[in-house]
C-alpha cells in the first residue's frame, strides 16, 4: 500500500509513473522536498538517468540548494528577473 512506503520509495514510484509513457517533458515541483540528502540525490540521479535514456526534458522547480548544481541549466528568478548560471556538465561561457 502507498502509505506503507517510505518517502523515498513514494518519490521513486511517482517518477516511474511519470516516465512510463516516455513524455517529452516532465515538470517536477519540489521532487526532493520531504527527503533526506541521500535519498534526494538518489531521486535526482534517477531523473537525470531517465532524461538521458528516454530523451526527456525535466524541468525541476525547487528550493533544495543541494540538488541545484546537479543540473545542466539553472535559472533563478529574483524580483521578477530571470538569471541563468552554469550547472554541472555545462561549461562556463
Amino acid at each position: 500500500m502507498p502509505t506503507e512506503l517510505s518517502g523515498g520509495e513514494q518519490q521513486r514510484v511517482a517518477i516511474a509513473r511519470g516516465l512510463v509513457n516516455r513524455p517529452p517533458v516532465i515538470l517536477a515541483d519540489e521532487p526532493t522536498a520531504p527527503l533526506d540528502s541521500e535519498r534526494a540525490m538518489a531521486v535526482i540521479r534517477i531523473l537525470n538517468e531517465m532524461a538521458q535514456r528516454y530523451d526527456t526534458a525535466i524541468i525541476v522547480v525547487t528550493h533544495d540548494e543541494k540538488i541545484i548544481p546537479t543540473f545542466k541549466r539553472i535559472y533563478h528568478i529574483r524580483d521578477g528577473v530571470t538569471h541563468e548560471e552554469a550547472g554541472a556538465g555545462r561549461g562556463v561561457e
